[in-house]
């Protein structure tokens, strides 16, 4: 299992854009076959960064996951919503493998 943890650098003045974004993806991944953690939006402190985690088996299920992601109807009006709305200045994925396990 590895984590992807999207790193957004958001239009402060456009919150509530990113989270209906945040919102919509909140029923359109997990369709898609990744099992959303959550999306997190600003809250105290810097008010332009935002971020998505989710859990995938690897990364060629990565690969069929985004794939799906870009031909469902519903991903598709999301990513051009996030385009026409223009709050996303920037987006960096990085995937990772837990290394520790919880603690008692």
């Amino acid at each position: 299992m590895i984590t992807c943890f999207i790193r957004y650098e958001i239009d402060p003045f456009k919150t509530e854009a990113f989270e209906t974004y945040a919102r919509n993806w909140g029923q359109i991944i997990p369709r898609c076959g990744a099992d959303l953690i959550g999306y997190y939006a600003p809250h105290e402190g810097s008010a332009t960064t935002a971020f998505g985690i989710y859990n995938i088996e690897d990364l060629a299920a990565y690969e069929t996951y985004r794939s799906r992601l870009r031909s469902t109807p519903e991903g598709q009006a999301n990513y051009a919503f996030a385009k026409r709305e223009d709050f996303i200045r920037r987006e960096d994925r990085i995937f990772l493998r837990l290394a520790s396990t919880p603690h008692a």
